[in-house]
């Protein structure tokens, strides 16, 4: 009951406090009642019922698969890269750092420059964002792997796509899986602002076709369904990361 209970009086006391701050600001701002919780409530439970929220709902779900699906592909095998090889790392690591630290945002105008509009610069700008929690929490499960498994590996004459794929993979398991997570949290913030360029669906795009609307009650409505979304993927991600664990 208490594992209930507590969130439950977390939220409460967040509702209670976002109709305080509507009420405060209405006395000002008319307009702003239509951000009431009530309000917001009503549109979300309008919205789900008709098929244009669920449609941008599968492609905005699609392209963070796609994104993550690329920063997996090429976070990992640099990731074990950089963990395996102290050259490899002392040549990169400097500019991975770098490269990191450059908001993904800020490659939009480029993105759109070279890729053109569409999904295109949604899946490169989604990818740069989730590459690198992957490729470090993959180069630290590297460099904390047991050195005996791979002096075994070796003592059993195994190649090095073998004791990758059998010895190096299964080890960092967890560790990939961790970088997934913080990527899923990374590429969910990332996607509203990079569906605001040049597609025509999503839930980035919604919001803009909201406000543009003046329904800012659906605006309103669309930031709880961003938020109740990226916590379900964060919930699925702990729970695979939860039972690898448990089955290791």
């Amino acid at each position: 009951m208490k594992r209930l209970g507590l969130p439950l009086l977390g939220f409460a006391v967040a509702l209670v406090l976002w109709q305080a701050g509507v009420t405060a600001l209405e006395k000002d701002t008319p307009i702003a009642a239509a951000f009431a919780p009530q309000q917001a409530a009503l549109a979300l439970a309008q919205m789900l019922q008709g098929p244009d929220i669920w449609h941008d709902i599968g492609l905005s779900l699609r392209r963070v698969g796609y994104g993550l699906l690329a920063a997996v592909l090429i976070g990992v095998p640099l990731g074990v890269l950089v963990g395996s090889s102290k050259r490899f790392a002392a040549a990169t690591m400097p500019l991975f750092q770098l490269l990191r630290m450059v908001s993904p945002l800020s490659w939009m105008p480029l993105a759109v420059m070279t890729l053109g509009v569409g999904d295109a610069p949604v899946y490169f700008l989604l990818a740069f964002a989730a590459v690198w929690p992957i490729l470090l929490n993959t180069a630290s499960g590297v460099a904390r792997l047991d050195p005996n498994w791979l002096l075994l590996a070796r003592s059993l004459s195994a190649t090095r796509s073998e004791t990758v794929f059998k010895v190096v993979l299964p080890g960092i398991t967890a560790d990939i899986l961790t970088g997934v997570r913080l990527a899923i949290g990374i590429i969910w913030i990332v996607l509203v602002p990079a569906e605001m360029l040049g597609v025509s669906a999503g839930l980035g795009y919604f919001i803009l076709d909201a406000r543009d609307r003046l329904a800012y009650n659906e605006l309103m409505a669309a930031i709880v369904l961003i938020g109740i979304l990226g916590y379900s993927l964060d919930f699925l991600a702990r729970a695979a990361h939860a039972r690898w664990l448990h089955t290791r």
